[in-house]
């Protein structure tokens, strides 16, 4: 089995990627990835995510800033604007026809290994096909479909195997380079879980990508260079914290020299995620110490992660 590291040698920059043809190749796949679409009325009982997942510590929604009110796709019938699935939330862009926020609840005490079968990536029926990028964007090329609310996290209790099929719609996935995976991110989310399930604790996730005007196209679709993690749990001593990452690739996208060169991970303050999205996470800065020392000194923190060592809680 090779190495991710003898893998990356062979990804093709972003540059090199070859267009599917006339436009109308592109559009015969997504008319025949439109197939696969959830109806709305199978995920009308989905509860999503919950804000008193952790007791008293109480996580409210994220909520855009003035802002970005104009980018969340409204969803009939939700106050929040979020589509709601087993044991997650979702509030989408309007513009970019990803999501902008996913939140899960992690409940490690009852966490359930689902096998993970043949992916099936389907289109959510609650809202229309062309709001959510599809199939065409990752067809012929080695654009992974990422998922942000990560497939292992809403595997819990009796709900488990349909929290996992809940994880494989488009409204979940993200355009992520070949080898994203395979770098620190996903040693940082295999802590964060492997330490709910140890500590038989709960946490919450919030996930997104950062969306930037000059965000390289593909296809017609920008694909962001960053994304971000927000985390709420509570600590041994029964105290809330927060703690927020960030990955970042715009250096070597922006180059455009080798597309899966080197991921930077970095631990930063909710504060810094908060003016980077626009969206605001209400109380959580208050128990992230990252922030709290942004505030004192007036200074930006982070610390970039090149080992699990690094990380600060």
């Amino acid at each position: 089995m090779s190495t991710p590291d003898a893998q990356l040698l062979y990804r093709p920059r972003l540059a090199d990627m070859r267009p599917l043809g006339e436009p109308g190749a592109v559009q015969a796949i997504a008319t025949r990835s439109s197939e696969h679409i959830t109806p709305a009325e199978a995920l009308a009982d989905r509860s999503g995510y919950a804000p008193g997942f952790l007791g008293a510590f109480q996580v409210p929604w994220p909520r855009a800033t003035e802002g970005l009110q104009t980018d969340v796709l409204p969803i009939p019938g939700s106050a929040e604007h979020r589509l709601d699935y087993t044991h997650f939330s979702i509030t989408m862009s309007r513009n970019r026809r990803l999501a902008l926020l996913v939140g899960v609840n992690i409940e490690g005490s009852a966490l359930v290994d689902v096998p993970r079968s043949k992916d099936r990536w389907a289109y959510d029926g609650r809202i229309p096909s062309d709001a959510q990028v599809g199939e065409f964007l990752y067809a012929d090329n080695l654009l992974d479909r990422g998922h942000l609310v990560r497939r292992q996290d809403p595997n819990w209790g009796p709900e488990a195997e349909q929290a996992n099929a809940d994880t494989f719609h488009f409204t979940n996935c993200s355009p992520q380079m070949a080898g994203f995976n395979q770098k620190n991110w996903l040693d940082l989310e295999n802590y964060l879980l492997d330490n709910t399930r140890r500590w038989r604790a709960r946490a919450t996730v919030f996930s997104g990508p950062v969306f930037a005007e000059d965000d390289p196209t593909y296809r017609g679709v920008p694909i962001p260079r960053a994304f971000w993690k927000v985390v709420a749990f509570l600590g041994e001593d029964g105290k809330p914290s927060a703690t927020a990452y960030m990955i970042d690739q715009s250096a070597e996208l922006g180059r455009l020299t080798a597309l899966f060169g080197r991921f930077r991970t970095y631990q930063r303050s909710v504060l810094h995620i908060e003016r980077l999205t626009g969206l605001d996470f209400g109380e959580l800065s208050n128990y992230d110490g990252f922030s709290n020392e942004e505030r004192a000194t007036g200074t930006r923190i982070e610390a970039e992660l090149r080992e699990l060592g690094d990380l600060r809680i």
